[in-house]
């Protein structure tokens, strides 16, 4: 019989303002970071992509280390993770503010400002990283609440993309960017970037404290185990949990994605349909049916299993490059490609996500420790390096193929092809990849295995 659910609709919109400002921070950043720095401080592409992977190693190098800090550390009122949002927030909101001005100095003293202002952005972002991750476990151990909670992430992921990407343009516009048919990013835009970023930052803050004022810690460990875990001890925790491990692959796998097409999105409307702006319908289609997904999601992952609804998502990321790598320069393929991807992106964030939060009870249940924390904390240390990969790669295949924001819209054939395969063939070997480990995970499988060597209590 399933458990009486804990959470309420007043707590998961809470999640779900959270989500919204988290993802407003990721979107905005990833889609207008890269060719703010290539087309607004004109740094060379290659520089400005070296920035990136080195603010991502960053992050990603800080990840295990705040995470097991906070396996550790308790906060006052008997919390683990959730007062992160309290502290953080405003701190957040300015770094990303910072990441987006024009200092109006040498290119060397913007290239080592704005690496001081990513770092501190990265490190924010890895606090505020342990309540957006670690609550969807912590606020209930019932498993209808945790997809039903991270539907709602999902919905505010969605919500946080239309303000962070599709709004972008528009509101751009509004402070006195992007002036004349066909305009691309430039330096004029800088001043419109900068109150753009200053909305941005207000709503975070206003998302972040929202969910620390509406949710709730109810999870406790279940032994009285407060010993102190060593980085080397924790990981050792974590591989032991097959879950866990083919679950950070399917981490990687949707980051690699999403790093793709969300960073190259802006350049192929730029550079092929000819406007900055055109990237806003098609990201418009990724978001309606991101929200549609997101809603039916939980309820079909009821009906079919976790497994089958995780491979459905990677076969329709698979099929819907399809059309794309045959003919990118289609509008109808470049369409249906941001459709394809809000389906099966929408099921990866949902499903890995509810991933994780079964995982720290399997881990519990292996060790007798709840280490929520660096459950996802750790999976992001791996998606991440594998992001700064992706990012490097990009940065020196588009200076290979002989990008210059000197050329506006007549880049050489070899930039516009590499551009195309960011979005096409690429990202369709890596969705092939998800779809081969997907096959080998079988979490509900371990979830039973692992409860019943415990003996514990059913955590459904």
């Amino acid at each position: 019989m399933e458990e009486q659910t804990q959470v309420r609709l007043p707590e998961k919109l809470g999640f779900m303002a959270f989500s919204t400002s988290q993802n407003i921070v990721y979107n905005f950043k990833s889609l207008y970071y890269l060719i703010f720095l290539t087309n607004v401080l004109k740094i060379d592409v290659l520089v400005a992509g070296t920035m990136l992977t080195m603010g991502i190693i960053w992050d990603a190098v800080n990840d295990p280390l705040i995470g097991i800090w906070s396996a550790n550390h308790t906060f006052k009122n008997g919390e683990k993770v959730r007062p992160f949002a309290l502290y953080c927030s405003i701190p957040w909101a300015v770094t990303i503010v910072l990441l987006f001005s024009d200092f109006h100095t040498t290119q060397t003293l913007s290239v080592i400002i704005g690496l001081a202002v990513y770092f501190v952005f990265e490190a924010l972002n890895t606090f505020l990283g342990m309540p957006y991750n670690s609550m969807g476990s912590l606020a209930s151990h019932v498993d209808a609440d945790r997809r039903s909670i991270n539907s709602f992430r999902s919905l505010g992921g969605c919500l946080g993309s239309g303000i962070g990407a599709v709004a972008v343009t528009p509101l751009v516009k509004l402070f006195g960017g992007l002036k004349g048919k066909g305009a691309i990013i430039g330096s004029s835009d800088a001043p419109a970037l900068f109150k753009t970023a200053c909305l941005m930052g207000v709503i975070c803050i206003a998302g972040a404290l929202t969910h620390y004022f509406t949710t709730r810690e109810r999870v406790r460990q279940i032994e009285d185990n407060e010993e102190k875990i060593s980085l080397i001890k924790g990981y050792r925790m974590l591989f032991r949990c097959r879950s866990w491990v083919l679950n950070m692959f399917y981490v990687i796998c949707y980051g690699i994605n999403n790093t793709l097409i969300m960073t190259s999105i802006n350049y192929y409307a730029a550079y092929i349909m000819g406007s900055s702006a055109a990237a806003t319908p098609i990201l418009a289609v990724y978001l309606v049916v991101a929200i549609v997904v997101s809603l039916v999601t939980p309820s079909v992952d009821r009906r079919i299993g976790r497994k089958r609804m995780m491979l459905l998502g990677a076969a329709v990321l698979i099929a819907g490059k399809i059309p794309f790598i045959l003919n990118p320069y289609s509008v109808a393929n470049v369409y249906i490609n941001a459709f394809t991807v809000g389906i099966g992106s929408t099921v990866a964030f949902i499903m890995f996500n509810t991933n994780r939060n079964n995982i720290a009870d399997i881990v519990e249940w292996q060790n007798g420790r709840r280490i929520d924390s660096l459950v996802a904390s750790g999976d992001n240390l791996a998606a991440k390096l594998a992001e700064a990969g992706t990012t490097q790669l990009m940065a020196m295949a588009l200076s290979a193929a002989g990008f210059s924001e000197s050329l506006k819209q007549a880049q050489t054939p070899e930039t516009i092809k590499t551009i195309t395969s960011f979005i096409g063939w690429v990202p369709f070997a890596v969705s092939v990849v998800m779809f081969a480990v997907l096959m080998a995970m079988d979490i509900e499988k371990e979830m039973r295995s692992s409860r019943e060597a415990y003996r514990g209590p059913a955590a459904e």
